[in-house]
This record gives C-alpha cells, structure tokens and sequence, in this order.
C-alpha cells in the first residue's frame, strides 16, 4: 500500500515540473491578468460545463425561457465589434501590414512596440473565448437546448483553455494566423447572430446561415494546410508541439463541423420524399381520389 511517505516525493516532482513549465512562459506576459497559472482557466471552464449540465436541469423545470432579446443584440453586437478589432489587430501588428510570412514565422519576443501590440492582440483574443463560452449560457437561459450540441460545448471548452497556452508561452507569430482567420468568421458569425436577435422582421435576411458553417469549414481546411508547412522547415524557431496542438485539433474540428454540415443541411434534403408518380405537368392528378 502506498505510504504518504511514498507519495510526497512524487508530488514534489510534479510541482517542481509545474514551476519549470511556467517559468519557460514569454517574461512579457507572466503578470498580465490570467497569466500567472493556467489554474483560474481552467476553473472556469471546469465552472462553464457545471453550469451547461446544471443549468439545462433547472430551465427544464419551466415552463418557457427567458426573453433577453436586448441583451442578446448588445451582447453579440459587441463580439462584432471586438472580432472585428481583433482582425485589424493581427493584420496590422503581423499578418497584412507587420512584416509576417506565411512560411516559418517564430515569436518576436522582444519589446518593440510591434511585437509587443501582437503579444497584447493574442492575450484579447484568449479573453474573447472566455467570453463566448456566454453563448452556451444564453441558449440556456432561451430553452435553445438544440443548439447545445457536443461540438459547440467541446468547441468552446478547447479553444478557451488551450489558447492560455497560446498566450503564456507564444504569443505571436506562426500560431496566430488562426486567430486571424477565426476572427474574420466570428465577425459574420456574431453579425448574424445579433441580427437574428433583432427581431423576425430580419429572419427573412438571413439566408447566409448555411454559408457560415461553409466558411467555418474553408478555416480549417487552411489552417491545416497552413500548420502542415511547420513539420517539413529544417530549421524554424518556433516549437513543434504547438503545430501538432493546432493541426490536431483542427483537424478534430473539421470532422465535427463536416458531420453538422452533412446532418443540418444535406441529410434532410436527402429525406424529402419523392414526389407522387401520378404528378403530371406540375399538378396532380386527382381523379383517383375522387373515384374512391
């Protein structure tokens, strides 16, 4: 039986591992907020999946949701306008007008002000998932329950903990051409959903949902294509295992996101029943009926 005795060393070992890991971190980052330990992260979203699976048991239990609409417009209208900042961020302090290539791009982690304006772009971009993880709440708070699938949840809870990582140990350079991309379509995504939000009178506007799950696809296509690159460089100074975490779970996302795609938008087409044999020059022949 194992003694404390026993178990003490080990502790020790793995807490010695832990301070080891955190001090490899970017020094320009350790003391911005939520920087210090990936433990407060973690927590929340530890706190995030007992709310969905508590939360969901409690608004079952009414008889209707709750109506947020204002909350709703304002909440999404100011994810816009942050994904919306964030693209201009990544491309002025790298990807457009900084200087990035699409080839090898290692972290600039000196004080320039450039480097440190990708730095600052890459730890919002971190606070932004912490954020959205609200939209798993408001569809609760709705009765959306539909919408609470397994890929929304894991979607969140992945891209929420992981991009502390991101953040404390590479913030900018070759990772942060998906934070670009994934800007761009949480722009258009919030932007449909705060005019969903607005009211029906707009519904009829919206015909560009399928197109959203397209374009979210297209991302990670490209973000693979683009990660793939990083296993063949000879010698490029940015560290592998964040190109095997990127084209991991993207490719994870990929298949997650095809399945709803074929299951919301192909699967039912597939179902639609045939139209009757007797249907001829686009009207039915209703003589058999009316002779029964």
């Amino acid at each position: 039986m194992t003694t404390m005795e026993e178990v003490s060393p080990l502790l020790d070992q793995v807490k010695t591992a832990y301070n080891r890991m955190l001090s490899n971190g970017d020094p320009r980052v350790s003391d911005w907020a939520m920087m210090a330990s990936p433990m407060p992260t973690f927590g929340i979203v530890v706190f995030y999946l007992f709310a969905v699976w508590y939360g969901k048991k409690v608004m079952e239990q009414r008889p209707s949701g709750f109506e947020i609409r204002n909350l709703l417009v304002m909440y999404n209208s100011c994810l816009v306008a942050l994904s919306a900042w964030l693209v201009y961020e990544f491309s002025v302090a790298g990807w457009v007008f900084g200087g990035y290539t699409f080839g090898c791009q290692p972290v600039d982690a000196s004080m320039r002000p450039q480097a440190l304006r990708m730095a600052r772009a890459c730890w919002v971009f971190y606070i932004s998932k912490l954020i959205e993880l609200a939209d798993t709440i408001f569809f609760i708070l709705r009765r959306r329950f539909q919408l609470i699938s397994f890929l929304h949840v894991f979607h969140h809870s992945v891209m929420a903990a992981s991009w502390w990582f991101g953040v404390h140990f590479v913030p900018g350079g070759f990772s942060t051409f998906h934070a670009l991309i994934n800007s761009f379509i949480h722009t258009m995504m919030y932007t449909y959903y705060a005019l969903a939000a607005a009211g029906p009178q707009l519904h009829p506007y919206l015909w560009w949902k399928k197109y959203m799950t397209t374009a979210q696809i297209l991302q990670f296509i490209v973000v693979i294509a683009h990660t793939t690159q990083l296993f063949f460089f000879e010698d490029c100074d940015y560290p592998i295992i964040f190109g095997w975490w990127i084209i991991t779970y993207s490719i994870i996302f990929l298949l997650l996101f095809s399945h709803f795609y074929y299951q919301a938008y192909i699967k039912p087409r597939k179902a639609k029943p045939s139209p009757p044999k007797d249907i001829k020059n686009g009207t039915a022949d209703m003589t058999k009926k009316k002779d029964n």
